[in-house]
């Protein structure tokens, strides 16, 4: 797909980190962005220097999403670009034992379903809703109606020690990668995965440095955090590359990651 001001992107997760600078990468190539996210400020002053539009979406929301897709067709038309990088997780134990009491906790349910309804289902809700709007464009070049662009994480495969939730929402999201890109087939609409390693993210951003420069140095090369930038040159080849379909890609300096 060719990058230009006849087409338009919804970018989820839109207000910041890979998100924001997935959204800057595609309007330098002339690309109409919406940005959905629940940071409505920084979302606004964002989408203002894109001269995009910004959508205050929760995505484990139905109404949300539909509200946020909506306004977003009003201002720039219907999408042919969709990129999910909304998401979030934590840290808990399927089963923990108090240090001073030995008392056993078990994981609650709720913050799994919590965290699997955010990434796995938000992503899949937004797919299902944009992919139906591309469904109605009339097919560019090959019959390409769309690209798609999810966001995994290295956790699918290498999950950590606490990361039972996050993990199976990842891999599920890239178990769901080749079979949406089948669906989808028949319509012109490629779907692909990005799984990032550790990224200098803002999340990130507020962890002490000498934590930082130890998640650097177990980076085989380059002995740093990943870039956001980065994130997005690939969503860039992704997007552009007609043939790519159906894959998902680690984009981690070859890290694997430790029990914890």
């Amino acid at each position: 797909m060719k990058l230009d001001p006849s087409i338009s992107a919804v970018i989820t997760g839109g207000a910041s980190g890979m998100g924001e600078a997935t959204a800057r990468m595609l309007a330098s190539h002339g690309v109409r962005v919406a940005l959905f996210d629940l940071n409505e400020e920084r979302g606004t002053r964002v989408a203002k220097e894109l001269d995009g539009v910004f959508c205050k979406v929760d995505v484990t929301s139905d109404a949300d999403v539909e509200a946020g897709f909506a306004k977003a067709r009003a201002a720039n038309g219907q999408e042919r670009i969709l990129v999910n990088c909304a998401g979030g997780g934590g840290s808990i134990k399927i089963v923990s034992r108090d240090k001073q009491t030995g008392e056993i906790k078990p994981y609650p349910v709720e913050n799994f379903q919590r965290i699997v309804n955010l990434n796995l289902v938000g992503t899949f809700r937004c797919i299902v809703a944009s992919a139906a709007g591309m469904a109605t464009l009339a097919p560019l070049e090959d019959g390409e109606r769309g690209a798609i662009v999810n966001t995994a994480s290295v956790a699918a495969t290498d999950g950590q020690i606490g990361q039972s939730a996050y993990t199976s929402s990842k891999a599920g999201i890239v178990g769901l990668t080749l079979v949406a890109a089948r669906d989808l087939s028949s319509e012109g609409i490629r779907v692909n995965t990005i799984l990032p390693g550790i990224f200098d993210t803002p999340m990130m951003a507020r962890a002490p440095e000498a934590l930082k420069a130890a998640l650097a140095a177990q980076v085989p090369f380059p002995k740093r955090l990943g870039h956001a930038e980065e994130y997005a040159h690939l969503a860039h080849t992704m997007i552009t590359c007609g043939y790519f379909n159906g894959e998902h890609v680690r984009l981690d300096g070859a890290i694997r990651m430790a029990p914890r």
